[in-house]
């Protein structure tokens, strides 16, 4: 069945720190993009699952689990990872392999010019995705040209306030192609189960994202409204304020605690008075995409509306090469730290 919707347009999202300083380029080799990941936790040294560090150059996380699979005999569900990482990048990350009675593999014969184990040890436990403290990064902007000094006003404005925790572009598909596909989707239009989950969660987002841009227009992202839901810093954990308090407001100002927007589903919303008629607002404006969740069965859940960015450090190697070094948390993007800086 061929089903026809209007096309969704992705914005541009309000910025927090005025409009970008500057022009440049990212990704133009892979070294100009590295991610580690820092997971939440220790591994113990002990169990079924092998835990493996891996570096990949030019390669999805996808294709090297599928690959993990293979090189060790086991179905495909019995490699789990973290979580996604880009595939225009060096990114470090990490799989864990079930391998129940069962010796490790030589890993070295995995490697390939891709590829490489950096380190393997054992765990009780499976890795789930999302167990993450979070990601650090390593960024090169090359043929960067602008405002100097307002960049780095804008860097020092990032790391000291943070940044509006936007999802990334990449959340979307390119020309949102994602989120016309979930509208298609909640028409009628048949799609498989992994496309399913990517195409709700690109919605989600969508609807976020738009969510957050509303508080960053009114210049409320980071601050405290009647009813607003807070996050923990670092947590998932979360309280709900009818009325912002002195207590409140200080830990906002300390960056212990962030406002949060909904990510949109089944069940309640979790903010009352002026959060919820925001929320609410967001929600009627794109009611088809809001009610295609809830007709999924997909679950409502909370998304800190900030993220701070620690240890945000720059300098200009050249006139023209600018390098940035930060870690964000677990689902925060490289990409809504950039966007403040820099117009591609």
């Amino acid at each position: 069945m061929t089903v026809i919707v209007q096309s969704i347009d992705i914005p541009i999202w309000p910025h927090v720190y005025g409009q970008p300083s500057g022009s440049g380029k990212i990704r133009s080799l892979p070294d100009d993009f590295i991610v580690k990941e820092n997971l939440a936790f220790e591994p113990s040294g002990a169990g079924e699952h092998a835990f493996l560090q891996i570096e990949k150059t030019g390669e999805n996380t996808d294709y090297v689990a599928r690959q993990l699979a293979r090189f060790a005999n086991v179905r495909q569900r019995d490699v789990s990872y973290a979580g996604l990482k880009d595939r225009h990048a060096i990114t470090t990350q990490w799989f864990s392999v079930w391998l129940p009675g069962k010796s490790d593999p030589d890993w070295a014969l995995f490697e390939t010019d891709t590829m490489k184990v950096l380190q393997s040890i054992r765990h009780a436990r499976k890795l789930k995705r999302g167990v993450l403290s979070g990601n650090s990064f390593r960024l090169t902007i090359r043929d960067w040209q602008g405002d100097k000094d307002k960049t780095i006003s804008q860097l020092q404005a990032i790391k000291t306030d943070g940044i509006a925790n936007y999802y990334g572009p990449q959340r979307f598909g390119n020309s949102g192609q994602n989120v016309n596909k979930a509208a298609e989707m909640f028409l009628g239009a048949k799609v498989g189960r992994e496309q399913r989950s990517l195409y709700l969660s690109a919605v989600r987002s969508y609807l976020f994202n738009h969510i957050l841009a509303y508080r960053v227009a009114h210049k409320n992202w980071n601050q405290s409204i009647p009813g607003d839901t807070y996050l923990f810093d670092l947590s998932h954990s979360f309280f709900k304020s009818d009325v912002p308090d002195a207590e409140i407001i200080r830990r906002l100002s300390e960056k212990d605690i962030h406002p949060s927007g909904a990510l949109w589903g089944k069940g309640d919303v979790g903010v009352s008075a002026d959060a919820k008629v925001i929320e609410e607002d967001v929600i009627d404006a794109h009611s088809q995409l809001a009610q295609g969740l809830i007709d999924f069965s997909v679950d409502s859940d909370r998304r800190a509306l900030r993220a701070n960015v620690q240890d945000l450090q720059w300098q200009f190697i050249a006139e023209d090469l600018l390098e940035l070094t930060f870690t964000l948390p677990a689902g925060s993007y490289a990409t809504s730290v950039l966007r403040e800086i820099i117009q591609e």
